[in-house]
């Protein structure tokens, strides 16, 4: 006997359909998708120390490349001046004006020279060592004073700290001291307005332990002068003229 009812028999074929539908959508995400994030976490962070470290090194590089441009620009410089033709040298006498140099130029006598640009007219002193282009005498350098080595190694580069007030019963002898030495290398144009020569120096003389070292001391302190102490048996060379040279 067959019985009727009145609800549909469940469909077992939907439900095993179903149910092979979610266990297909759950192996969609695998089951370490935590691990799988924290990897790629770890490669971002990787990558970025790496960015990082390759601007470092273009950072390092553009400055090596800066250094080299330098050098390179001083490398040409250099070559440059080495291609100029040579310069004489001379020796300035005297400012004309603003823009002229009265120079003695060896035996060959005195030429009033033009400046070139980026010489300061207040660097050519009188006895200031200079170069003159070849070509047109145009005063392009102001060169250092030329020194012997063996009186580079006798001068006391140190300024002395003596003065005149150190000094007691010599006051006739400070005040021509002040009247010959430090009043042309202070004041020459009172000298050049007169006409006359400046003093070339003074001979103290006296038996020792009068003064004579401290007060030229105190007139290297005054003048701002560098002083060189030299025994007068330093000055005796074995070739003829070496003393006197020096």
């Amino acid at each position: 006997e067959v019985v009727m009812s009145k609800y549909p028999a469940p469909d077992v074929d939907a439900a095993s359909r179903t149910a092979s539908t979610a266990s297909l959508a759950s192996t969609d995400l695998p089951p370490d998708h935590v691990t799988f994030q924290s990897y790629y976490t770890v490669k971002l962070t990787d990558m970025a120390a790496c960015i990082k470290g390759r601007r470092a090194d273009l950072r390092r590089l553009e400055a090596v490349r800066g250094h080299l441009n330098e050098r390179v620009r001083l490398l040409r410089e250099e070559l440059d001046c080495l291609m100029e033709p040579s310069s004489m040298v001379g020796e300035v006498i005297k400012p004309m004006g603003k823009e002229k140099i009265l120079v003695k130029l060896g035996t060959e006598g005195k030429y009033v020279v033009d400046l070139a640009k980026g010489v300061d007219i207040n660097d050519c002193k009188p006895n200031a060592r200079v170069a003159l282009r070849s070509d047109s005498y145009v005063l392009h350098k102001v060169l250092p004073s030329n020194v012997d080595p063996l009186v580079q190694l006798m001068r006391v580069e140190k300024t002395p700290d003596s003065t005149y007030e150190m000094i007691g019963g010599m006051d006739k002898q400070i005040q021509e001291i002040k009247e010959v030495i430090e009043l042309p290398i202070k004041h020459p144009e009172i000298f050049e307005a007169l006409g006359i020569s400046q003093p070339k120096g003074v001979l103290l003389y006296g038996p020792p332990g009068t003064g004579k070292t401290l007060l030229a001391r105190a007139v290297a302190h005054h003048t701002k002068c560098c002083f060189i102490r030299v025994g007068s048996g330093e000055l005796v060379q074995k070739y003829i003229g070496e003393g006197s040279r020096m």
